[in-house]
């Protein structure tokens, strides 16, 4: 009996377009880098979601910290999940 390959190759195909274009996207980021005083800022950051704003500028700052331990079992290993982010909007006249 003969193997069909159309099926086949149309996961293929699409297989082969999702890694192409992962490449792709992978080709066109650039290199970043660590700075450390942003990565003390985020370990500084409260747990939850916060909004202030300055009264000697015209920016909102904002922030939000996710951090929860998910564990397999009662006593099993475990992940720590640390998720921050900040963020600010500055208007300004031109």
């Amino acid at each position: 009996m003969a193997l069909p390959l159309a099926p086949i190759a149309g996961v293929a195909l699409r297989y082969g377009a999702v890694a192409l274009a992962a490449y792709v996207v992978s080709r066109q980021v650039g290199r970043g880098r660590t700075d450390q005083r942003a990565e003390d800022a985020m370990d500084e950051l409260p747990e939850g979601v916060t909004a202030h704003r300055p009264h000697d500028r015209d920016q909102l700052n904002g922030s939000a910290r996710f951090r929860r331990i998910v564990r397999l079992g009662l006593h099993g290993p475990g992940v720590e999940i640390d998720a921050s982010a900040l963020g600010r909007i500055r208007f300004r006249r031109v």
